[in-house]
């Protein structure tokens, strides 16, 4: 019986602390959800349960000639989509190079890659700023995306690194017999095997344009190449809640591409995980 008890008061406290993260991640999205319907522009007149339901600042985003929300997510898309596939193309050759090779500088490479990882990439934003504008890069969006590539590839790539690091090398070797190149072995034996390291990369990388709004704030100074972290500021930034209704519209809508890329690769993840189990 005492044992009983004991379990039963476990499983309650746990349904108890994933209740209040619930309500903790809940309750702001509900506000957020709210005011986006509430028809005025003010936040603090907003009602949790508005007493007139609107759609017209969701209207607004996509039919006013003074809205470039349109322009924001097509720039935002471009950069999250490029930023993450090349994100894994990168990171997966470098990950392979340092798990599966020997060759000089390896050892302080990885060490480099640990060191970098101490350090965020707005510490170099005045020589990346100068880099930019000395290669023409400065105020366009391929611009942002090298540097979001290039910042997250040490912490990227000591991860894949270290899960590959988890996969037979007999592997290698036996199709190495087989007379398998190393692309081969890469393309055909390690990246299926590397699905579920390599969707949590890909889902990162896409998601961090969309959150993130000081490297754009840096780099970008034309209205119509802003992302939407930028482009939604402005609702706010000239006149305190004067659109605050507008900015939570446009904020609920940033979810849509990635709750649509986190559904897509939770399949890859599920099924990574699965082949993996039997992998060793």
């Amino acid at each position: 019986m005492r044992q009983s008890l004991k379990n039963r008061l476990e499983l309650t406290g746990i349904y108890l602390v994933v209740l209040l993260v619930f309500i903790i991640i809940a309750y702001p999205l509900l506000w957020t959800l709210s005011i986006s319907f509430n028809p005025g522009t003010s936040m603090f007149s907003s009602s949790l349960i508005p007493e007139r339901w609107s759609l017209t600042h969701y209207e607004w985003l996509f039919t006013s000639p003074n809205s470039n929300y349109l322009l924001w997510y097509k720039n935002t898309l471009f950069v999250a989509v490029i930023t993450s596939i090349a994100s894994v193309l990168v990171v997966s050759f470098v990950a392979f190079a340092f798990s599966r090779y020997e060759f000089i500088g390896r050892k302080y490479g990885i060490y480099s890659f640990l060191l970098l990882q101490m350090f965020p990439v707005l510490m170099g934003m005045v020589a990346i700023y100068l880099l930019l504008n000395a290669v023409g890069l400065l105020d366009t969006l391929w611009g942002l995306v090298i540097i979001y590539v290039g910042g997250g590839l040490p912490m990227n790539a000591f991860l894949v690194k270290g899960y590959l690091d988890t996969i037979p090398r007999d592997l290698d070797e036996s199709a190495k017999m087989d007379g398998a190149g190393h692309f081969r072995i890469f393309f055909q034996i390690l990246v299926p095997l590397a699905k579920p390291i390599l969707a949590v990369v890909a889902l990162f990388n896409f998601m961090a344009p969309f959150m993130d709004f000081l490297l754009p704030r840096i780099i970008l100074r034309s209205p119509e190449k802003f992302t939407l972290a930028l482009g939604l500021f402005n609702f706010i930034n000239d006149k305190f809640a004067n659109n605050f209704t507008r900015f939570a519209a446009g904020a609920i809508l940033i979810a849509i591409p990635i709750a649509i890329v986190f559904l897509f690769l939770q399949r890859y993840l599920i099924s990574g995980l699965a082949d993996g189990a039997t992998k060793g």
